[in-house]
């Protein structure tokens, strides 16, 4: 089988190293959700992939729904990022910013002052929320956005992917997937809007096809990435109809924009068939640039769906918790370290930035 995993791609203008990508993973670790030195030091560990992107970070203070995660309005959280950026380049690594608004998924106590819960109506998810002031609670009810605070929403995602450019990073991925506020204006189930928002395929798809069209108009078509998981129930995402219909819209209008990728999550190296091989072959044929494939990828499933055509780039998710070399790693074959679970949203460095690599 070719090493095609360790071969340079080009992703528009940028070249990488190889097509192993460090998948986006929430570590809470930004303390009063500024990025810091550690967080700078995690990055730069992990610089020998391809590209990494990073946890997902919020391009609003609505959307800081977990304890401890980073966001990307402020002059001292754009300031904050500036250490993670260079510090990956000086390592010779690439970086996007995934922006994650939480939406729904959040608890009001987790919000800086001023700050709401919103959502694309008024339906709370199920299940629980960890906060660091009174431990786990239900989800807050969200507040349906207005029509006009829709169009703010967006505009504070245009005004992070300017952040983000003046951070330093490579480019932005608009996470629309695992039930944060973009799926959440996507599934039909959770949006019951009555305006050119709620719907139609083409309406409910429009949140995400406005922030994709106005960032592209703000940053460049390169600088652009965005991620999906069709059939994906996390964070309370019920099933609904017309889901292939959705994402088949979605990515041919993704395509028309001509963005830098289209990242997806993929059950099937687990032995799922959640995204069926008749969906991710129309993604193969609808979506002409860059497309990066998900979940639970050994180095030899990997391989495969690289051989296959079938993507382009390879994104590795809780082998980086605890391998921080792990390009370095598969390409020798060397033992995989495990990670420990206990300490994923931990603060602080144990856990976190103290797994060796292979030299040392």
């Amino acid at each position: 089988m070719a090493n095609q995993l360790f071969e340079k791609y080009n992703l528009g203008d940028i070249t990488l190293t190889n097509r192993v990508v460090m998948a986006p993973m929430t570590r809470s670790r930004a303390i009063n959700n500024v990025p810091n030195d550690l967080m700078a030091t995690y990055y730069a560990q992990r610089a020998s992939a391809g590209l990494i992107i990073t946890e997902g970070t919020s391009p609003s203070p609505n959307g800081l729904g977990y304890a401890r995660i980073p966001g990307i309005y402020s002059a001292e959280q754009i300031e904050g990022w500036k250490k993670v950026t260079e510090a990956v380049h000086l390592k010779g690594g690439k970086i996007f910013i995934q922006f994650m608004h939480t939406g729904r998924v959040s608890h009001e106590t987790n919000l800086p002052e001023g700050a709401t819960v919103v959502g694309s109506s008024n339906i709370a998810a199920a299940g629980d929320m960890w906060t660091d002031a009174q431990g786990m609670l239900p989800h807050t009810s969200p507040l349906a956005l207005t029509t006009e605070g829709v169009k703010l929403t967006i505009q504070e995602y245009v005004q992070a992917a300017k952040n983000a450019v003046e951070a330093g990073f490579d480019g932005v991925e608009l996470h629309a997937a695992n039930g944060y506020m973009i799926e959440q204006f996507i599934n039909g189930a959770i949006n019951n809007r009555t305006d050119e928002y709620g719907g139609s395929v083409e309406n409910r798809s429009r949140f995400l096809l406005e922030i994709a069209a106005q960032t592209v108009a703000a940053i460049g078509k390169e600088k652009v990435g965005v991620r999906i998981s069709p059939f994906s129930t996390f964070n309370d995402i019920p099933a609904y109809d017309e889901v292939e219909e959705t994402y088949i819209y979605i990515a041919q209008k993704l395509n028309d924009l001509n963005i830098a990728y289209l990242h997806y999550l993929d059950h099937s190296p687990t032995g799922l068939d959640l995204v069926s091989q008749d969906l991710r072959n129309t993604f193969r044929t609808t979506f002409k640039n860059t497309l990066i494939s998900c979940g639970a990828f050994t180095k030899d499933s990997a391989e495969a769906a690289l051989e296959s055509g079938q993507v382009d780039l390879i994104a590795f998710g809780k082998l980086y918790l605890s391998n921080p070399d792990l390009v370095e790693r598969l390409a020798v074959d060397a033992e995989l370290a495990q990670p420990n679970f206990d300490l994923l949203y931990m603060p602080g460095a144990e856990g976190y930035t103290d797994y060796p690599s292979l030299s040392k």
